[in-house]
C-alpha cells in the first residue's frame, strides 16, 4: 500500500508480533493475509478484503504486481504469495494492526526498503517500487493518491514526489488537460492563496495512459 505523506512517497508495514511462536517475530513486513475459502471467490476478492479489514478503504486503486512461490520463503514450509499494490491518499486511511500485527504505520520506502523485512518482503517491495515508478512515466497513476477535488499544482508535485525528481510545468499541464482523465471540480483556493481550477477523476476503475513517457525528448 502507497501514499504520499509529508512531501514523501511512503509504504504501509505491520510489526509481527514480538511474543508470536510464528516466524519472524518482531520484524516488520508487508500488511497480508490467508484467502478465505468462504469468502473470497477470487484473489482480487481477497486482496480488496484484506485492504479494507486493514485500513477501512474500500475502492482504492488496484492492481496484482506477481506471484511469488518456493520452498525456502517460509520457515513453515513452502509457500505462494500473490502480491498487489494499492494507491490511496493518506487522508482516506484509517490503519488497523490486524491479528497478526503488533503495530502498523507508513515508512518513506527508501527507509522501508533498508530494514530487514520479514519473509522474502524486500524483494516484493522493490518490485513494487519499480513497477509503480515505471508506470508513472506514462499513466494517470498519481492522481489516485490525491483526495478529490484536486488542483493540478497538487497533482504535479505527487508525480514529482513518486518519480523522485521535477518534471517541466507547461509540459506537465498540457499533458494532463490533453489526457482527457479528468473533468472540472470548481474554483479552489490554491497553495498560493491564489483562485485555482480544481479537478475530479471521470473514472477511477484504471489509469489513463500517455502516448509518451516524462523522460521524452519530443
Amino acid at each position: 500500500m502507497f501514499t504520499v505523506l509529508d512531501d514523501a512517497l511512503q509504504v504501509l508495514l505491520v510489526k509481527r508480533p514480538a511474543d508470536s511462536d510464528e516466524p519472524f517475530p518482531g520484524r516488520w513486513a508487508l500488511p497480508g493475509g490467508f484467502v478465505n475459502v468462504d469468502e473470497d471467490a477470487t484473489l482480487l476478492d481477497c486482496a480488496l478484503r484484506k485492504l479494507r479489514e486493514k485500513t477501512g478503504v474500500v475502492t482504492p486503486y488496484l492492481e496484482q504486481l506477481g506471484s511469488w512461490g518456493g520452498a525456502q520463503r517460509d520457515p513453515r514450509g513452502w509457500s505462494a504469495t500473490h502480491c498487489f499494490y494499492a494507491l490511496v491518499p493518506a487522508q482516506a486511511m484509517q490503519l488497523r494492526s490486524g491479528a497478526n500485527a503488533s503495530d502498523v504505520t507508513w515508512f518513506e520506502v527508501g527507509a522501508a526498503s533498508r530494514k530487514r523485512l520479514a519473509f522474502d518482503h524486500g524483494e516484493l517491495l522493490e518490485a513494487a517500487v519499480a513497477r509503480l515508478r515505471g508506470k508513472v512515466e506514462y499513466t494517470s497513476l498519481p492522481a489516485f493518491l490525491l483526495e478529490e477535488p484536486f488542483t493540478l499544482p497538487a497533482l504535479q508535485r505527487v508525480y514529482e514526489v513518486v518519480l523522485g525528481r521535477d518534471v517541466d510545468k507547461s509540459a506537465f499541464r498540457k499533458r494532463m488537460l490533453d489526457g482527457g482523465f479528468m473533468e472540472e471540480a470548481g474554483m479552489v483556493t490554491g497553495s498560493l492563496g491564489r483562485p485555482a481550477m480544481s479537478y475530479r477523476l471521470r473514472d477511477r476503475s484504471q489509469a489513463a495512459l500517455f502516448p509518451r513517457t516524462f523522460n521524452s525528448t519530443k
